[in-house]
Protein backbone atom coordinates (compact mmCIF):
# COMPACT_ATOMS: atom_id res chain seq x y z
CA UNK A 1 0.00 0.00 0.00
CA UNK A 2 1.72 3.27 -1.14
CA UNK A 3 -0.73 5.51 -0.60
CA UNK A 4 0.54 9.39 0.19
CA UNK A 5 0.18 9.95 3.64
CA UNK A 6 -2.01 13.49 3.42
CA UNK A 7 -2.10 14.34 7.28
CA UNK A 8 -0.99 13.78 10.58
CA UNK A 9 -2.47 13.93 13.51
CA UNK A 10 -1.66 13.36 17.10
CA UNK A 11 -2.94 11.43 20.31
CA UNK A 12 -1.89 12.95 23.49
CA UNK A 13 -1.40 10.53 26.64
CA UNK A 14 -0.52 11.72 30.30
CA UNK A 15 -0.04 10.00 32.89
CA UNK A 16 0.52 11.71 36.60
CA UNK A 17 2.52 9.43 39.13
CA UNK A 18 3.55 9.16 42.31
CA UNK A 19 6.59 8.30 44.29
CA UNK A 20 6.01 4.67 43.60
CA UNK A 21 5.87 5.22 39.77
CA UNK A 22 1.80 4.28 40.20
CA UNK A 23 -0.88 5.99 38.33
CA UNK A 24 -2.91 9.07 40.21
CA UNK A 25 -4.21 10.70 37.55
CA UNK A 26 -4.37 9.83 33.13
CA UNK A 27 -5.66 12.98 31.27
CA UNK A 28 -5.67 12.34 27.30
CA UNK A 29 -6.36 14.42 23.89
CA UNK A 30 -6.74 13.93 20.23
CA UNK A 31 -5.80 16.42 18.50
CA UNK A 32 -8.72 16.35 15.64
CA UNK A 33 -11.14 15.78 18.46
CA UNK A 34 -13.03 18.85 19.42
CA UNK A 35 -13.11 18.23 23.20
CA UNK A 36 -10.58 19.56 25.34
CA UNK A 37 -8.61 17.51 27.93
CA UNK A 38 -10.44 14.54 28.65
CA UNK A 39 -9.92 12.73 32.36
CA UNK A 40 -9.48 9.29 32.54
CA UNK A 41 -9.37 6.25 35.24
CA UNK A 42 -7.76 3.69 32.77
CA UNK A 43 -6.42 2.64 29.55
CA UNK A 44 -5.20 0.07 27.51
CA UNK A 45 -3.29 0.30 24.32
CA UNK A 46 -1.96 -2.06 22.04
CA UNK A 47 0.78 -1.51 19.28
CA UNK A 48 1.39 -3.90 16.44
CA UNK A 49 5.11 -4.10 16.01
CA UNK A 50 5.66 -4.96 12.00
CA UNK A 51 8.86 -6.11 12.26
CA UNK A 52 8.37 -8.33 15.60
CA UNK A 53 5.42 -9.22 14.61
CA UNK A 54 4.41 -8.64 18.42
CA UNK A 55 2.18 -7.40 20.55
CA UNK A 56 3.39 -4.18 22.51
CA UNK A 57 0.77 -2.68 25.15
CA UNK A 58 0.69 -0.52 28.41
CA UNK A 59 -2.21 -1.27 30.38
CA UNK A 60 -2.55 1.66 33.25
CA UNK A 61 -5.25 2.16 36.05
CA UNK A 62 -5.24 4.75 38.81
CA UNK A 63 -6.11 3.60 42.46
CA UNK A 64 -9.12 5.48 42.52
CA UNK A 65 -11.00 2.86 39.42
CA UNK A 66 -12.81 0.56 41.17
CA UNK A 67 -12.72 -3.27 40.82
CA UNK A 68 -16.39 -2.83 39.37
CA UNK A 69 -15.47 -0.12 36.78
CA UNK A 70 -12.95 -2.29 36.22
CA UNK A 71 -15.31 -5.16 35.74
CA UNK A 72 -17.47 -3.04 33.14
CA UNK A 73 -13.87 -1.51 31.61
CA UNK A 74 -12.60 -4.76 30.65
CA UNK A 75 -16.22 -6.22 29.44
CA UNK A 76 -16.79 -3.18 27.34
CA UNK A 77 -13.09 -3.65 25.68
CA UNK A 78 -13.78 -7.24 25.10
CA UNK A 79 -17.23 -5.95 23.17
CA UNK A 80 -14.99 -3.42 21.21
CA UNK A 81 -12.18 -5.87 19.82
CA UNK A 82 -15.15 -8.31 18.54
CA UNK A 83 -16.47 -5.47 16.66
CA UNK A 84 -13.29 -4.21 15.78
CA UNK A 85 -12.09 -7.91 14.50
CA UNK A 86 -15.12 -8.29 12.70
CA UNK A 87 -14.19 -4.94 10.62
CA UNK A 88 -10.61 -5.86 9.98
CA UNK A 89 -11.23 -9.58 9.32
CA UNK A 90 -14.92 -9.98 7.68
CA UNK A 91 -14.54 -13.15 10.10
CA UNK A 92 -18.32 -12.56 11.56
CA UNK A 93 -18.38 -16.09 12.91
CA UNK A 94 -15.12 -15.92 15.16
CA UNK A 95 -16.23 -12.13 15.86
CA UNK A 96 -19.69 -13.43 17.15
CA UNK A 97 -17.91 -16.60 19.18
CA UNK A 98 -16.52 -13.72 21.11
CA UNK A 99 -19.61 -12.04 21.75
CA UNK A 100 -20.75 -14.77 22.97
CA UNK A 101 -18.10 -15.06 25.32
CA UNK A 102 -18.77 -11.62 26.19
CA UNK A 103 -22.03 -12.39 27.41
CA UNK A 104 -20.44 -15.04 29.76
CA UNK A 105 -17.97 -12.45 30.90
CA UNK A 106 -20.80 -10.32 31.86
CA UNK A 107 -22.74 -13.17 33.67
CA UNK A 108 -19.97 -14.44 35.59
CA UNK A 109 -19.06 -10.64 36.78
CA UNK A 110 -22.69 -9.86 37.60
CA UNK A 111 -22.50 -7.01 35.41
CA UNK A 112 -25.15 -7.85 33.23
CA UNK A 113 -28.15 -5.26 32.53
CA UNK A 114 -31.12 -5.74 35.26
CA UNK A 115 -34.48 -5.31 33.16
Amino acid sequence: MNEEITKNSEIKINVGLNANNLPLQIHWLAEDSNKETQEASSFLLSIWDKKEKNTLKIDLWTNEMTVEEMKQFMHQTLLTMADSFEKSTGEHLMAEDLRDYCFHFADKMNILPTE
